[in-house]
């Protein structure tokens, strides 16, 4: 992965997204459905594109929007939908547009108060408070963004009753209809006026932010953060919860300084990351530069990305502790700290995640559940309380609440940052401390990915790479101990392979919302050993390449 030589750096005046322009392409763009980058395509996100190509634009948003009305009502979905924007330029428009379709559907929508941005946990957690109890009438939601992609990214996500990421049945569904909507040129989109929306019986107001704020008690130690008095910063990367993190302070007596309040669609306020693009990522040391270098200031400070459904922690001696760290970390505090939780709730990660996570987990006694990538293949075990954690190496987890319920079924950035202030009040060591600890214990693993372009056709061909393609039987040294192209926990496909031996493993495997394939790699013998597996990963993914 060749790192740009302007990552880590603040962002100059020309890489700045035209705003005007953007929106102006948002408004005037007419997606080519021949053309499949141009077709409504959901990956492990929802839709994600720019209009400055053509991938995300009105169009894109009134089909997707009429195919969700026409999924809810095939599923006899009629409770309300609530709706939610990040602060990427690409959302406000979107969201008038979506409004438009949902309102003329007689669909009721839950608009934030005082149009407040809303981050993808609290429409999450909004779903499951409203649906507690009912059978009937139940609520889902919309999240408008495209994560952490760069400013000129527009995105559009469905979270159906159970309050997490659609999952391939309903979004293949979603899709395919969008796109014969596209196909028709939007025949049989509904559609009313802007103000004919606003002013609709259907359209209503919602206070997601005091819902969420007041009920973080039931899942986080408040009282054990608060009676520390550590001194915390927070930099919510100019995010969808840029104005929950005071009301977050207040309330609970938080010494938490936020350290930047700035919301700017250009995000010209940020550090650039390793590739030279503007990118919101708070598990990247290139982008979090900002915060890193205050790290001295804080007992431990976070972030969160645009959506605020990912987090970095930042500690005064780890810096910006790698997301796998993090995670270890959290699930081995969490599992001895809440007595309520079920004793036989699993410990969910992802097959790209560490190993470290699996070590932590056979100490604890717990079961380990291993899943493909993407959030939504935790949302059963969460909601029903199998899973006490969820977790993904981008730094994405959600964990259950004090009493084992279900807290969100989505990532949350904002519980797992908030998280590290309570095991730094309860353990009196900080999160990158503990690490070290685990380290010496099990062993340290090194850990890297890489990424490099790929055409659509070299995704889908990588996503169906299989163990008889893989014409090694050492790797790194080692007898190879499994080939998945599987996920052990749910025997779900994993888009593509992973090779693991004793002290170390690989996966490849094609981005869901990008045109990049993903290389990962993991040793517990060192770096030398480390970029041994990712050479050896290389060379098969670039044979798979070329057979093609």
């Amino acid at each position: 992965m060749k790192v740009n030589p302007l990552a880590g750096k603040p962002a100059q005046p020309a890489m700045l997204a035209n705003i005007s322009k953007l929106v102006a392409a948002y408004y005037t763009g007419m997606p080519d459905p021949s053309v499949p980058a141009q077709r409504v395509a959901f990956g492990t996100s929802g839709h994600r594109g720019s209009a400055f190509e053509n991938s995300f634009n009105e169009w894109h948003v009134l089909a997707i929007s009429q195919a969700i009305c026409d999924y809810r009502t095939q599923q006899g979905i009629n409770g309300p939908l609530f709706l939610g924007i990040d602060t990427h330029a690409l959302s406000e428009p979107a969201l008038t547009s979506a409004l438009e379709v949902l309102a003329a559907n007689g669909v009721d929508v839950m608009l934030a108060d005082k149009d407040e941005y809303t981050p993808t946990p609290v429409i999450s957690h909004a779903i499951l408070t409203y649906n507690r109890g009912r059978d009937s009438g139940l609520a889902d939601g919309i999240v408008i963004t495209p994560s952490h992609n760069p400013p000129d990214s527009g995105g559009f996500k469905y979270n159906p009753p159970n309050g997490g990421p659609a999952d391939k049945d309903i979004t293949g569904w979603v899709e395919t209809r969008a796109n014969a909507l596209l196909e028709s040129k939007l025949k049989g989109v509904k559609r009313m006026s802007l103000e004919q929306a606003r002013r609709a019986a259907t359209t209503h107001r919602h206070d997601y932010l005091n819902a969420y704020v007041s009920d973080l008690g039931n899942v986080l130690d408040m009282d054990a953060i608060r009676g520390a008095s550590l001194s915390l910063g927070v930099d919510p990367l100019g995010g969808a919860g840029v104005h929950y993190w005071g009301p977050i302070a207040e309330r609970y007596g938080l010494n938490l300084t936020v350290v930047n309040e700035a919301v700017d669609p250009t995000f010209r306020f940020m550090t650039v990351d390793w590739d030279g693009q503007i990118r919101m990522d708070p598990s990247s040391i290139y982008a979090m530069q900002g915060l890193i270098e205050l790290k001295d200031r804080f007992d431990i400070a976070f972030a969160c990305d645009t959506d605020h459904d990912r987090h970095g922690i930042v500690t005064p001696g780890a810096g910006l502790l790698p997301p796998n760290h993090y995670l270890a970390v959290a699930i081995d505090y969490l599992f001895q700290h809440r007595p309520k939780w079920s004793k036989d709730a699993a410990v969910g990660k992802t097959v790209v995640s560490s190993q470290m996570i699996d070590r932590v987990t056979a100490k604890l006694g717990r079961n380990l559940y291993e899943v493909p990538v993407g959030f939504k293949w935790f949302v059963d075990g969460l909601h029903d309380g199998s899973l006490g954690f969820g977790g993904e190496e981008s730094a994405g987890a959600s964990f259950v609440r004090m009493d084992g319920s279900v807290w969100t079924t989505d990532k949350d950035g904002i519980v797992p940052a908030l998280l590290s202030a309570e095991i730094t009040a309860r353990m009196g060591r900080d999160p990158g401390e503990i690490y070290s600890d685990l380290a010496r214990e099990f062993g340290e693993p090194s850990y890297d990915r890489i990424e490099a372009p790929a055409t659509p056709a070299q995704k889908e061909m990588l996503s169906k790479l299989s163990p008889q393609q893989v014409q090694i039987t050492q790797l790194g040294g080692e007898k190879i101990d499994r080939v998945l192209d599987r996920a052990p926990a749910n025997d779900a496909p994993i888009g593509g392979i992973k090779v693991v031996s004793a002290s170390g493993w690989f996966a490849a495997r094609p981005s869901g919302t990008e045109d990049i394939f993903k290389i990962y790699a993991e040793s517990f013998r060192g770096e030398d050993h480390l970029r041994s597996l990712l050479s050896e990963a290389q060379t098969i993914v670039d044979r798979a390449l070329a057979d093609h």
